[in-house]
């Protein structure tokens, strides 16, 4: 049976709304209480408060996992919101250990398998997030197929008792940490891939899982997996929100639509133009993208949000809480001709940097290049076949002439 969180209190405003420049390798003395609302602000969903709030008072510095698998271009919620996050976690005295899942990717089919490709596709991303404003002197970036190869021992045990003590739909309910669903033909992989991330968490010997919702339920048989093994000290589960795509009814941003999301290597012209083609109504505030980027990345970002607006709009304003901006917007005090404009004028401040690294640095430039190719170009197969359908078509044109 999955846990339910105890949430009781949200978070003060000033740390939720904690600048991504406030964060610090070396934080200043904070009470528990303290450290605790910068970690809590950075959940959606916390399983369990009264757990974090023991270790943080127990553990000068608890370790926190994060993981990715690389699996194309980076989303800006893949790499503005965790960086965000990895900088709250570290100015709450935190060690952010982030899995660069190459083996997983390979698994769950990513780059067509080729682990060649997905490992340039990992140092890409670590490139963005330099770029971004990570503190990376809080950050240690594993590779699982580095990790696991020089600790075989250890690991192919705990995964195949992770295994053994869960039954097949136990293990099968975790399939959406895949991106995958019930309806899709699924490999042998899906059965790894749980127990394999499950493990991982004990693996890395995190106190704290810092993942979005969708990976919740592999978490969740982490703590169940504790209870089994009659282990007190349970990993503490930080799910943080998910963005939705910017078109209506869009739950979650997809790498596969590019009009879903701003990727974090969009030009400046790219995102102005999704922006302006976003799902935005006037007034209505549930299921509206805009409101939600300026609420996860905007505000904590910048800890304001200015807008431009003519006299007869009621001039420029500029919100420093989501509350006030909702209301405005309700009201139509706000309307997306003059919001539109802020938010994509805000995020392209936000991502200048990360272009300006790609740009200029040799090194990221090339792994931008390579990385473009591998996710716009079809497969090799699919090249092959395009190119002999081209020569035959050339051959017949020739022949009929």
């Amino acid at each position: 049976m999955e846990e339910e969180s105890t949430v009781q209190t949200p978070p003060p405003d000033e740390m939720n709304s904690l600048s991504v420049e406030a964060s610090s390798s070396s934080p200043p003395q904070m009470t528990p209480e303290e450290r605790f609302w910068i970690v809590r602000s950075v959940g959606e969903e916390c399983i369990q408060e009264d757990e974090l709030l023991n270790l943080l008072t127990k553990k000068p510095q608890p370790i926190c996992y994060d993981g990715f698998e690389p699996s194309g271009r980076m989303h800006i919620a893949q790499g503005v919101m965790k960086t965000i996050s990895v900088n709250k976690m570290i100015s709450a005295g935190c060690k952010v250990k982030i899995w660069v899942a190459d083996w997983f990717a390979q698994l769950n089919n990513k780059m067509g398998g080729d682990l060649r490709k997905i490992q340039t596709v990992g140092r890409y991303l670590i490139e963005i997030w330099k770029a971004a404003g990570m503190d990376l002197n809080g950050v240690e970036f594993l590779w699982s197929s580095e990790e696991i190869n020089s600790r075989a021992s250890e690991y192919w045990p705990l995964v195949m008792d992770i295994a053994r003590r869960n039954k097949l739909p136990r293990i099968m309910r975790c399939v959406q940490i895949m991106g995958r669903n019930d309806q899709e033909e699924l490999s042998a992989a899906s059965i790894f891939y749980p127990c394999m991330q499950c493990a991982d968490i004990f693996f890395l010997k995190a106190d704290i899982c810092q993942l979005g919702m969708d990976q919740r339920k592999v978490n969740v048989l982490a703590r169940e997996y504790c209870d089994d093994i009659k282990r007190k000290n349970k990993p503490i589960i930080l799910s943080h929100h998910m963005l939705p795509g910017l078109q209506q009814g869009q739950e979650k941003m997809s790498k596969s639509d590019p009009s879903s999301s701003i990727f974090m290597d969009d030009e400046e012209a790219d995102v102005n133009v999704k922006i302006k083609k976003a799902y935005c109504p006037p007034k209505i505030v549930q299921g509206n993208p805009c409101l939600e980027y300026i609420k996860f990345i905007i505000l904590p970002w910048f800890n304001e949000f200015k807008v431009e607006r003519s006299a007869a709009n009621g001039g420029d304003k500029t919100y420093t809480s989501h509350e006030e901006l909702i209301a405005d917007y309700e009201e139509e005090r706000l309307h997306p001709a003059d919001l539109k404009p802020a938010l994509s004028k805000a995020l392209n401040k936000i991502l200048q940097p990360v272009r300006d690294h790609l740009n200029k640095d040799a090194n990221a430039k090339d792994l931008m290049k390579r990385v473009k190719v591998f996710t716009e170009l079809p497969d090799d197969v699919e090249v092959v076949e395009f190119a002999c359908f081209a020569v035959s078509v050339r051959n017949s044109h020739q022949n009929s002439n």
